[in-house]
């Protein structure tokens, strides 16, 4: 029987994929003005779903940024060229974040939909997101939905980020259930692959810039893949009804 349902935030309730997309762009092309923020935002596509370090990393050798990040780790007292790329690009994010109209215009109707639904129908509700905690509860604060989720997970809580599976072992941990009675709402096939290797079925909402690599992961009984949107409320609703059915006839 499904008992909770364990949501992913970036991209998936707000798209705040982006946004990030935008401030690293922003940040590489003042490390090199020769780059255009469209290539790295393209580029950005890549490394959706993974950890701030491994985005960075990614970019920094995909776009040739090592040398010139290199110069500006004095600048941020920080020993990694990604660190230093990081900290450029946080500015231009934290402001963006922080700014409940921006937020707003990039939310993600039908997902925030079915977490309310979720509510409302009395499912315990996680949130597992490879953001630190300190932008996540941001974005969560300004749109107001902290309150919606009985367990919040980030790649603080973590050694491994996804597509490794230990956040899910840790939210089913906290929420006290088993693999087999939750359901998770990932948007990138990084995500996926964590709910799955947890053994957690999911439902995967793909965005334009996770859309390809999602459609690229084996198709599995315990996934399903909604790309009309309009479709996820009632597509969730009968993925939950089939999951229990089998649940019952195993039993």
């Amino acid at each position: 029987m499904i008992k909770a349902i364990i949501f992913d935030l970036d991209g998936t309730l707000v798209q705040t994929e982006v946004l990030k997309a935008e401030s690293y762009a922003k940040a590489a092309v003042e490390l090199d003005p020769s780059l255009t923020e469209e290539s790295v935002v393209e580029g950005f596509k890549e490394f959706v779903g993974l950890s701030r370090k491994e985005v960075a990393k990614g970019l920094l050798n995909k776009f040739n940024l090592g040398d010139p990040a290199s110069k500006r780790m004095a600048e941020f007292d920080v020993a990694k060229p990604w660190q230093a790329f990081v900290d450029i690009r946080m500015d231009a994010y934290f402001k963006m974040i922080s700014d409940p109209k921006i937020l707003k215009e990039h939310l993600c109707p039908y997902n925030l939909a079915l977490l309310k639904w979720a509510r409302s129908e009395g499912y315990p509700t996680a949130l597992g997101t490879m953001s630190h905690r300190r932008e996540a509860y941001r974005v969560l604060d300004v749109l107001d939905i902290r309150s919606e989720f009985d367990v919040i997970s980030t790649i603080q809580d973590v050694e491994h980020g996804k597509p490794d599976p230990e956040i899910y072992n840790l939210m089913l941990e906290e929420l006290r259930i088993s693999s087999n009675e939750g359901v998770a709402v990932e948007d990138s096939s990084s995500g996926v692959r964590a709910a799955l290797a947890a053994d957690v079925s999911c439902i995967a909402v793909p965005s334009d810039f996770t859309r390809v690599g999602v459609h690229k992961l084996p198709q599995e009984p315990n996934l399903r893949v909604v790309d009309n949107l309009s479709d996820l409320l009632e597509t969730a609703k009968s993925f939950i009804s089939e999951l229990n059915s089998t649940k019952e006839t195993s039993n």
